[in-house]
């Protein structure tokens, strides 16, 4: 069964850092783009980060770029989301997606889904 798994969530301060794991199982990560998407109670759920299946092409939400790093190890079948200087605005459940083709910040294109992973960013 394919799945992607996300983990590394939880609370902090605003000004924190957290980083998020994406892990596959049950197929490689070697083709495939990887999104990192999030959405807060009452709200459209929105792109974050992207990135490409070597991790040499990556794009950013206006919102986080600067903060935000996405990164990926093919060999740990594995993507990462690096958050620093966290804002409350950033409080919401973080879902990594992958497909197979080009990174894209829509949603809709994106073939396998994990459960989320909950950010709260709060004093």
């Amino acid at each position: 069964q394919l799945q992607l798994v996300e983990s590394g969530g939880g609370w902090v301060q605003p000004g924190g850092s957290l980083r998020l794991s994406c892990a596959a199982s049950g197929f490689t990560l070697d083709y495939y783009a990887i999104g990192w998407f999030r959405q807060a109670p009452g709200k459209e759920r929105e792109g974050v980060s992207c990135i490409d299946h070597r991790g040499g092409s990556t794009k950013y939400a206006e919102s986080v770029k600067g903060r935000f790093t996405i990164s990926r190890d093919n060999a740990k079948n594995t993507v990462y989301l690096q958050m620093n200087s966290l804002k409350p605005e950033d409080t919401a459940v973080y879902y990594c997606a992958a497909v197979w083709g080009m990174a894209t910040m829509r949603s809709n294109l994106y073939d396998y889904w994990g459960q989320g992973t909950q950010v709260t960013v709060s004093s």
